[in-house]
């Protein structure tokens, strides 16, 4: 029996520039909803056209200008997103379509991106979000000599489910990172860079990370009265590495109104661990001030320049110690 597609969600739920991101392809915003660029179609063999490749996100639609391009397209100028992924793919319409419904090669993440979008309409600035999109998939990461350069044992990367992923979709070639809201589920996934290539980190379109406290669950499940709170992934890999499973990270050196409830619903004390550059210790004195009185608070003094990822597990420990007995510790 034939698989069924459902044409109507798929065509609703993809979009195109999510579609180009996943293969790459640079284009050049020249409007509010203009992109314009090379065309990455295989049909595309004109040295002379230039800049030929247009998408109107609003209308989530694309057309190539180019003449030789279109004739070989048998005259078509442009169409939709599963149009796009046939041609990119070079199968049929339904085929791409069943690829894309079966979460074929990680399109899935790409997919699902729609809810993102959907769940932050109305709700954006608001402390009481609505619940973050639960995913439907998961993305099969392996491990990376990268992994070894930051001193992220075998057994950290499992344990927080990171690795490589080297299938399509926008996450390609990228260190990958899941992200789980308070009751462990997956909802995210974060692409970190590790050939230079910008953006450094990649979050999902339409994903809000301010919802989000990233191993607030694991944290949690320690029963630990006090949560040790780092900016980033690496520093929360580190710090757990080091022995200490009760940290968690506010992926970046801001605190939200939503991260900042749902901690102080969950624990006593909080221990301030940021990072010991400039911004990270401005960051750790506007959190003091802001959280002073709310709940035992303890801030850690990093090396300056320095990281918590940067840092030996000794370091870790050492620093750490300091908070024993400490007031509010």
């Amino acid at each position: 029996m034939s698989q069924w597609v459902d044409f109507r969600v798929l065509k609703q739920g993809l979009s195109i520039e999510q579609v180009l991101a996943s293969y790459r392809v640079p284009l050049e915003r020249i409007g509010h909803n203009q992109l314009r660029g090379h065309c990455p179609l295989p049909t595309h063999r004109s040295e002379r056209s230039q800049e030929s490749f247009s998408v109107d996100t609003a209308k989530n639609v694309w057309a190539c200008h180019s003449a030789s391009c279109c004739m070989l397209r048998q005259g078509r100028v442009g169409g939709n997103a599963l149009d796009l992924v046939a041609l990119l793919e070079g199968c049929s319409i339904r085929d791409a379509a069943l690829r894309l419904q079966d979460g074929w090669c990680g399109w899935r993440a790409g997919f699902e991106v729609c809810q993102y979008q959907r769940a932050s309409k109305g709700s954006a600035g608001s402390s009481h979000p609505d619940p973050l999109p639960r995913l439907t998939f998961s993305l099969r990461l392996d491990w990376h000599p990268y992994l070894e350069q930051r001193a992220v044992h075998p057994s950290t990367a499992a344990w927080f489910g990171v690795g490589y992923y080297a299938d399509s979709g926008f996450l390609r070639r990228r260190l990958v990172f899941p992200i789980h809201d308070s009751e462990g589920q997956l909802v995210a996934y974060a692409g970190r860079s590790i050939d230079g290539s910008a953006p450094r980190y990649l979050f999902p379109p339409g994903f809000r990370k301010s919802q989000v406290v990233f191993n607030l669950h694991r944290a949690v499940g320690e029963a630990a009265p006090c949560a040790i709170v780092v900016e980033g992934f690496f520093d929360c890999l580190r710090v757990h590495q080091a022995g200490y499973r009760n940290v968690v990270a506010l992926m970046g050196a801001s605190l939200s109104e939503v991260q900042e409830k749902v901690l102080l619903a969950r624990f006593q004390q909080l221990v301030l661990m940021l990072d010991g550059d400039a911004a990270g210790r401005r960051a750790s004195q506007q959190l003091a001030a802001r959280l002073w009185g709310k709940v035992s608070l303890f801030i850690l003094e990093i090396p300056s320049g320095r990281q918590p990822d940067q840092l030996s597990s000794k370091e870790i420990e050492r620093i750490l110690d300091s908070t024993r007995g400490a007031p509010g510790a």
